[in-house]
């Protein structure tokens, strides 16, 4: 049986022409996802954005070795024009059209269905995230399979909104992750996070560092409530507090940094302070960095990071929404890697397999 790829795609602009992205998305004909990608396009029209998208995700599924394509896309107009129903009449479109059809005529077969906007939001979400973030996103693969290794009982650590905290949560709703959120700690009583940790159905427990000045007796309150949910790993999401970490969890706390470690780390490097410094060194390139924890600030062996470019008119919030798609990515992945026990530390370092 020859190897078939579905394909959905998007593109847009706001401004048409204006700033634009195309997105899509690659599975397999069991419905495992193989790609889901968004890419900036710069200032462009919604007509050469969809058609830029249905190039690139046929490019992309030639890379993959399809044989047979199924593409949908909501825009009926293009639809027609790759069906043959319509003819393209603007001088600037036809490049875009004559390059589609000669990548969808490269296959051994191929169909082209319109489908609706509801039924494309995949491909819709990853060309807005394109355009959120004046950049390219992209997602790997992922099967529908159960989530493999054990499942594993987590506690997240929190100091501000929970936006990590839901994320994770997201991604155990879909299956994606073997794991619980058993406990949710919180170092702030007026922050977002608490309402967020309501809305997945935990109460969260407060523990300040201010009612706690001595770090022993800070550290002991936060060991108490992990050994009595019975944790198998911490999750700092946003966690700004230095704490004692005992043997028994040497290599089971996690935390994600917005910069590549060991660069842009230590007491006071958090949230806008570090894209603020990226952005003061002219750095071209900036990510996120998931590390085990130790008793030291940023310190900890590094498990993944991944990386997004910094472009020269970004300010903190700019790059930060960038790097927290990434985060968004980075987290879950490593979370999973421990799950199934593929995370092992040798001198310092991590070594998967």
């Amino acid at each position: 049986m020859s190897k078939q790829i579905v394909i959905h795609t998007d593109g847009g602009s706001r401004g048409n022409p204006g700033p634009a992205a195309a997105g899509f998305t690659l599975d397999d004909a069991a419905g495992n996802q193989l790609l889901a990608k968004g890419v900036y396009l710069g200032k462009m029209t919604n007509n050469a954005a969809e058609y830029t998208a249905i190039k690139l995700a046929l490019q992309a599924a030639a890379d993959h070795g399809a044989e047979t394509i199924k593409l949908f896309s909501d825009s009926e107009l293009l639809v027609r024009q790759l069906n043959g129903q319509y003819k393209v009449k603007s001088a600037n479109l036809k490049p875009y059209y004559n390059a589609c059809m000669d990548l969808l005529l490269s296959f051994s077969s191929w169909q082209v269905t319109h489908v609706y906007r509801e039924q494309n939001k995949d491909a819709d979400r990853l060309a807005n995230e394109a355009m959120d973030a004046k950049s390219d996103v992209e997602y790997g693969p992922t099967v529908t399979a159960e989530p493999q290794g054990e499942k594993l009982r987590l506690a997240v650590l929190l100091s501000g909104g929970g936006r990590t905290m839901t994320n994770i949560q997201e991604y155990i709703d879909a299956g994606k992750l073997n794991a619980e959120i058993v406990l949710v700690i919180s170092s702030r009583s007026t922050v977002k996070g608490i309402d967020r940790a309501r809305a997945i159905g935990l109460e969260p427990v407060v523990i300040r560092k201010k009612d706690h000045p001595e770090i022993n007796d800070f550290s002991a309150q936060l060991v108490g409530e992990l050994e009595k949910a019975k944790v198998d790993l911490v999750i700092q999401a946003g966690w700004l507090c230095l704490w004692k970490i005992p043997e028994v969890y040497e290599n089971r706390v996690m935390n994600i940094h917005p910069a590549l470690l060991p660069s842009f780390g230590g007491q006071g490097m958090w949230g806008h302070h570090v894209h603020e410094a990226v952005l003061a060194t002219g750095c071209k390139v900036s990510g996120c960095t998931v590390h085990f924890c130790t008793n030291e600030y940023d310190a900890g062996p590094i498990i993944l990071q991944r990386t997004c470019e910094v472009n020269d008119n970004d300010d903190a919030d700019r790059l930060a929404n960038r790097v927290f798609i990434e985060e968004c990515k980075a987290f879950p992945e490593a979370i999973a890697l421990f799950a199934m026990n593929k995370l092992k530390v040798e001198n310092g370092l991590v070594k998967r397999g």
